[in-house]
């Protein structure tokens, strides 16, 4: 690890053993302050740059929320660092816009994996390497998402390094090139577009930790463009929500795994 002169890792700010096993990781450091409402006896750790960390406890275990900033090198940031300090399982909370014309404002994307039109991971694996989640996380996710009785659906996000490639490609001079993959992607079931993903699940595979990632989807550009019922949302607790449940049941999981004589 690239240490500070106060033998803290030097982009989040934290030291080995401040943090839990199990992180959840919101882009927004205003969020986790609201994230770590849902631990019990949450302290904060570290506020440095765009990396916000409070460490608390779950049924007992504990467990941390560090906020990533935007994008995929702030992500592995976090993530690389998280994982020298201790960490081994990471949920991604965060929005996504729909995709898909099932998806509507309001809906829980569970991402089983991501495509890679983004930089980072290409500096960690080749192209032809897939973006996927951790098998046991995505379950997790999807049980809680049930539990909670909110609308989700599974399956494969894009990520970008552009928000406004996303949002305005035809204005980009390479608008021939992301307006024709924007078509693939549709015709190929993309759920939504979000900017972290494919680096978390990349990075992840790399470093050996499950990683996965559950989305609010804030609205959805392709039920506008053709005039659908096109909801918007921008409250993220029940993304966080259904990320604090998962957590809860990794941690049962892991638990009975330990426990299972050999």
């Amino acid at each position: 690890m690239v240490y500070s002169d106060n033998g803290r890792a030097f982009h989040i700010d934290v030291a080995p053993g401040e943090v839990g096993k199990y992180v959840l990781m919101p882009g927004d450091p205003k969020r986790c302050a609201a994230i770590a409402k849902y631990f019990d006896d949450p302290v904060q750790i570290a506020d440095k740059r765009e990396f916000v960390t409070y460490t608390g406890y779950l049924d007992g275990e504990k467990v941390s929320v560090t906020s990533t900033g935007i994008g995929g090198p702030s992500t592995s940031n976090a993530l690389e660092e998280l994982v020298q300090c201790g960490a081994d399982t990471f949920i991604r909370v965060g929005t996504c816009g729909g995709m898909d014309l099932e998806v509507k404002g309001g809906d829980i994307i569970v991402a089983t994996g991501s495509i890679r039109m983004e930089g980072t991971s290409k500096e960690y694996a080749p192209i032809e390497f897939p973006a996927v989640a951790n098998l046991d996380v995505v379950n997790a996710l999807v049980e809680s998402a049930k539990e909670m009785g909110c609308n989700y659906h599974t399956g494969v996000v894009q990520s970008k390094d552009s928000f406004y490639g996303q949002h305005s490609p035809q204005t980009k001079p390479v608008s021939y090139e992301l307006e024709n993959k924007w078509e693939a992607w549709m015709r190929l079931g993309c759920l939504a577009s979000e900017m972290e993903s494919a680096a978390l699940f990349t990075v992840g595979s790399y470093l050996r930790v499950r990683c996965g990632a559950a989305f609010l989807a804030v609205g959805n550009q392709e039920r506008a463009k053709r005039g659908m019922d096109n909801p918007q949302c921008h409250d993220t607790d029940m993304a966080v929500r259904v990320g604090v449940g998962a957590l809860r049941l990794l941690i049962a999981q892991d638990r009975a795994k330990s426990d299972c004589p050999r």
